[in-house]
C-alpha cells in the first residue's frame, strides 16, 4: 500500500496520518472491528465475539493495511486489497468511536479515493445492510452493484477529471 500524504481534519481535529501496518496491529484491529460492527451485526442476529475477530485474523494483511493515526492515537484501519482488474477492495475500514461522526472517516475515505482515481482504479467494497456507513459510502460516489439479506456490495468508478 502506497503511503497517503497527511491531512489536516477541519478544525477540532488534530492532523491524521496513515502508518503501515505490523504484526503488533492484529490484535488491536481484532478488537476495533468487534468493537465497531457489533451494532449491526447484532441488528442482523449474525454477531459472535470468537468469529468478529477471527474473520479479520483470516483476511489480515500488513501489505495491504494501514493505522489511521490521530495525532499519537491509534483510531483505526483502511485495507486497499488488489481487485481483479483495474481495481480495489476497500476492507477493514474502521474508526474507533471516539474519532467518529467529526469528519476523519470522510477525510481517509477522499485521501484513499483520490489516490484511485489518479490511477484510474474502481473501488468496491461491502457494507452490512443498514450500516450507518453505507450513507458516507453513496456521499463519496459508491452505488449499489449487488446486495443480499446481509451484504450490499457497492463499486465506484474513478472520478474523471475534466480537462482544462
Amino acid at each position: 500500500m502506497s503511503a497517503i500524504p497527511s491531512s489536516r481534519i477541519p478544525a477540532q481535529l488534530p492532523s491524521w496520518h496513515l502508518r503501515p501496518s505490523t504484526d503488533a496491529d492484529l490484535e488491536p484491529l481484532a478488537d476495533l472491528r468487534a468493537v465497531v460492527m457489533r451494532p449491526d451485526l447484532e441488528r442482523l442476529g449474525r454477531y459472535d465475539e470468537h468469529r468478529v475477530r477471527q474473520r479479520l485474523r483470516d483476511s489480515f494483511s500488513t501489505a495491504h493495511t494501514a493505522i489511521i493515526v490521530v495525532g499519537d492515537d491509534f483510531a483505526g484501519s483502511v485495507t486497499l486489497r488488489p481487485a481483479e482488474g483495474d481495481g480495489q477492495w476497500l476492507e477493514h475500514f474502521y474508526l474507533a468511536p471516539r474519532h467518529q461522526g467529526r469528519g476523519l472517516g470522510s477525510d481517509v475515505l477522499r485521501a484513499v479515493l483520490a489516490q484511485a482515481d489518479a490511477r484510474g482504479q474502481t473501488m468496491r467494497l461491502n457494507v452490512l445492510q443498514g450500516s450507518p456507513a453505507r450513507r458516507l459510502y453513496e456521499r463519496h460516489g459508491f452505488t449499489v452493484e449487488s446486495q443480499d439479506p446481509v451484504d450490499v456490495f457497492m463499486t465506484r468508478p474513478p472520478a474523471t477529471v475534466p480537462a482544462v
